[in-house]
């Protein structure tokens, strides 16, 4: 029994060094595989976060691009905006370029008329007006006009006609003296009678009817106060109005467009 027993240790000292040996390879296998599988893992979890971050970097481009593509459309707004106030204003400037030359020309084709007191030129709230005093044209109180006063007033409609597509609308005004006659019971129909005076006599004068009108205004848009003789005489006028061409101003093609949409 002794000696199997002798026998029996060696082998299993034997049995039991082989098994260390796989064992210790095995588990330098293993150790060395988990090393590696961290190596992996925090390889796996940098690359994890190189993707968030090119995914956000991604995502902030895309914002990027559409803050562009609306920064794009907004200068292109704005350069389309800055196309048409251009044009406007050229249109302006060409428009008062005209009006300053047709401005110029009455002056100096009223020239000798201004010279002599007979009448003046002036701009008034953006309208050309030839104004006449009522005292060199009527007697107070009156619609007849004078000799003196019938010759300036067809000396006025000859230029005024030679002027191609304008139209004009002749204003009588007077002062705030009180009329009333059985022909005149105010200053309204004073005013009116008198710039029809005028319309008729243009009339005769070669002035085409379809470019010509009257209006009263009586004593309601006096240029004075009315408080001395000399304001109330100022007051006392015929204006005639060179009417406005629309259709030169800017922006008329869209206006025309838009009210003719409305009418219809």
């Amino acid at each position: 029994m002794r000696h199997l027993l002798l026998i029996a240790i060696p082998t299993l000292f034997f049995v039991g060094c082989v098994s260390s040996g796989k064992y210790d390879k095995l588990d330098g296998e293993f150790k060395a595989s988990q090393v590696a599988n961290e190596e992996l893992t925090k390889e796996n979890d940098g690359l994890k976060k190189e993707i968030s971050g090119l995914q956000d970097e991604v995502k902030q481009q895309g914002i990027l691009i559409q803050t562009l593509k609306g920064q794009l459309g907004h200068a292109s707004s704005n350069v389309e905006e800055m196309k048409t106030a251009l044009k406007q204003a050229a249109e302006r400037k060409k428009e008062a370029e005209r009006r300053i030359q047709e401005y110029s020309t009455l002056l100096s084709r009223f020239k000798k008329l201004i010279d002599a007191g007979k009448l003046q030129v002036k701009i008034v709230r953006g309208r050309m007006i030839v104004e006449l005093p009522s005292d060199i044209l009527f007697k107070s109180g009156s619609s007849r006009l004078s000799d003196k006063g019938e010759g300036s007033i067809k000396e006025v409609a000859a230029v005024l006609a030679s002027i191609p597509d304008r139209e004009y609308q002749i204003e009588g005004h007077t002062d705030n003296v009180p009329i009333q006659t059985s022909k005149y019971p105010s200053n309204w129909e004073l005013a009116s009678d008198r710039a029809i005076t005028v319309l008729n006599t243009m009339l005769t004068a070669g002035m085409p009817p379809d470019r010509i009108s009257v209006a009263s205004f009586g004593k309601y848009k006096p240029l004075n106060a009315n408080e001395t003789e000399e304001e109330r005489t100022a007051n006392r006028r015929i204006e005639i109005v060179v009417m406005p061409d629309l259709s030169t101003l800017p922006g008329f093609d869209e206006l025309n467009n838009i009210s003719g949409t409305a009418t219809r």
